[in-house]
């Protein structure tokens, strides 16, 4: 049976859309139909298919997709930091810089922003949050940070996932100030982390590939970040030196080509998220948001 279609709740129209997603009939083969979940198993999950794809994204020729996929998904152009013309390959596009002016971050030292551009669900609870893809299905802290000692640190906290489209901007910011610690990387598969793919089986977002970072912020206390890779992500790259602090906002890192997703840990009763964000995650539903915009305040 196929999954409906995917829908979210834009901040900034107040509407609710149906996501247009790239390469859906690939992503509607490989995860709604038996055959082609039989291919998910044997190729796309794995490290060489990503590789070899973010190759082609990196060939000169790749280039000829950049102006024919700006229009097809009405990008604004005239946020990038460099013009369309400037990119010599996709891949280049594709982790694109913007313009400062065009993400303004949310003002206020007690104000936690949106760590990416995406579709975000939040979870005052994070020991409640289950069934938010697949009814009944969730997964545990520990299982998501491979690490007790850490998980204990979030036992009861708040959670935040971000779900980056292929059409997104494709850089991750810090989500609050404070002094990022050193990356621990988690080895993993790389499934799609699109609803289409996570409807069927939430525990991807467990078994990909991801990159953990702490963070100890003066006002929140101890945040993790949790960028996890996905089919056709060539790679993960941070931008930070550990130890050295960080303002709200700083660039963290980016995502080669493919959709990506980040996850945001707070500890218990450190943020109250605000209320549009909860409203539409009770309906199971992701709110779309933009880098910089207000996510919620310290508790």
């Amino acid at each position: 049976m196929a999954s409906p279609p995917v829908e979210y709740f834009d901040r900034y129209t107040g509407t609710v859309e149906r996501e247009r997603i790239y390469g859906e009939k690939w992503l509607r083969l490989f995860y709604d139909n038996p055959l082609g979940r039989l291919g998910t198993w044997a190729m796309t999950r794995r490290l060489w298919f990503s590789r070899w794809y973010g190759r082609k994204m990196k060939a000169k020729r790749s280039a000829d997709r950049i102006l024919p996929f700006i229009a097809e998904y009405e990008l604004k152009w005239e946020e990038f930091a460099k013009t369309p013309f400037e990119f010599k390959t996709f891949n280049e596009f594709f982790c694109r810089a913007l313009k400062p002016e065009a993400r303004p971050i949310a003002p206020g030292d007690d104000v936690a922003v949106f760590p990416a551009d995406g579709r975000h669900l939040v979870f005052p609870d994070v020991d409640r949050a289950e069934g938010f893809y697949v009814k009944g299905e969730t997964f545990s802290v520990p299982e998501l940070l491979a690490d007790d000692a850490l998980a204990s640190v979030f036992a009861g906290g708040s959670m935040l996932i971000s779900r980056l489209c292929p059409t997104d901007y494709h850089r991750f910011h810090f989500p609050v100030a404070g002094t990022p610690g050193e990356t621990r990387d988690i080895g993993g598969w790389l499934y799609s982390v699109n609803p289409i793919a996570l409807r069927r089986n939430i525990r991807y977002l467990v078994q990909n590939k991801r990159v953990v970072t702490r963070i100890d912020s003066p006002v929140f206390g101890s945040v993790a970040m949790i960028e996890i890779g996905a089919t056709n992500v060539g790679s993960i790259q941070q931008h930070f030196a550990p130890g050295r602090p960080v303002a709200k906002g700083d660039e963290k890192g980016m995502f080669f080509y493919g959709g990506s997703c980040v996850i945001t840990l707070f500890t218990r009763g450190a943020i109250v998220f605000d209320p549009d964000v909860v409203e539409q995650s009770a309906q199971q539903r992701e709110t779309y948001a933009r880098m910089g915009d207000r996510l919620g305040r310290r508790a």
